[in-house]
């Protein structure tokens, strides 16, 4: 495993980061979601990421518990805040009360005082922002968070962020967008602006849900056993199951062959070739998986092999910036 600084911060990572969106407390069983975390342990991976409303914050305590016993300073522990998490008016968004309840509710699922990094999941444009990142900058003085970072806020949010978290003397040192092969909305965009203001991208869906791993055909019906098979946690990955998307993914397959390489491998491989990247995060409902996806950390893809891959997706990549945060 290799490991990279997160933004301008002294703050290493594990380049392949695990996390469990749609895994802990809703697609797997607790017996191998605690499998799955071992085995990203065993590999090296030392950064986890989660958030509170995953599997209506479900997931937030079953990683908890799978990293209880490990000693706190031997990982890098991320969670969110944001969407909501209960019936009230409160219960959402990015006001100073829900962040900090939404905070101490969440270490207390992940059963440690303090998270590595928090982080806003969506911007919250009815909230001053000030109100905000003074929130965040309170719980860092009180400990309680290390780190603040954003979760798919586009590049002018990006900037008005990093200035504010300057004047109140707190680090604001990662984004996390949807970044892939197939997913490019970052590029033009959000990539300089982070560059600027000294911020990494931790990217989440680095394989476009599983669509980059190959296993979905065009003109076949996902496999009842996949994520694109299962009635919740495929709805998510729906615009990437089109016909013409999975005909062009299919031709990565020599790529990836002459590399002696999964295309699982390749995707995370290829993310992990923007120097603005700092982790790119991956679940797994299996520890197999887990294996097999490790082994991108490391590998370095020459000029000539991402020339190819841009031939054979062509025109199926998305790089419109405007559809930040609507993957």
């Amino acid at each position: 495993m290799e490991f990279r600084r997160l933004g301008r911060s002294g703050l290493n990572i594990s380049e392949i980061a695990y996390g469990n969106w749609l895994t802990h407390g809703g697609q797997v069983e607790e017996d191998a979601a605690l499998a799955c975390v071992r085995a990203a342990l065993d590999a090296g991976i030392t950064t986890f990421d989660t958030a509170d409303v995953y599997a209506g914050t479900r997931a937030e305590a079953v990683l908890g518990r799978a990293l209880e016993g490990q000693r706190r300073s031997s990982y890098e522990l991320f969670t969110k805040v944001y969407w909501p998490t209960g019936p009230g008016r409160n219960d959402r968004g990015l006001s100073r009360k829900h962040i900090v309840e939404s905070c101490h509710a969440s270490l207390e699922r992940l059963r440690t005082d303090y998270v590595d990094l928090y982080q806003a999941h969506r911007y919250d444009p009815t909230v001053p922002l000030e109100e905000t990142m003074t929130a965040f900058a309170d719980l860092v003085r009180a400990g309680k968070v290390l780190y603040i970072g954003v979760s798919e806020w586009n590049a002018e949010q990006i900037a008005a962020g990093a200035a504010l978290a300057r004047e109140l003397d707190v680090q604001l040192i990662s984004n996390q967008p949807q970044y892939s092969m197939l997913w490019r909305v970052i590029e033009s965009e959000v990539v300089p602006t982070s560059e600027k203001e000294g911020l990494s991208q931790i990217v989440w869906s680095p394989l476009a849900q599983g669509v980059l791993t190959g296993k979905y055909l065009p003109g076949q019906q996902p496999p009842a056993d996949s994520r694109g098979g299962h009635a919740e946690a495929g709805t998510s990955m729906r615009g990437f199951l089109r016909d013409d998307i999975l005909s062009a993914v299919q031709g990565l397959r020599p790529i990836a062959d002459d590399l002696g390489l999964s295309m699982a491998q390749l995707a995370i491989a290829w993310v992990l070739q923007n120097p603005n990247v700092g982790a790119a995060i991956i679940g797994a409902t299996r520890p197999e998986q887990v294996h097999d996806n490790v082994r991108a950390s490391g590998v370095r893809l020459d000029d000539d092999v991402l020339t190819r891959i841009d031939q054979v997706l062509g025109d199926v990549v998305e790089r419109d910036p405007a559809k930040t945060a609507r993957g």
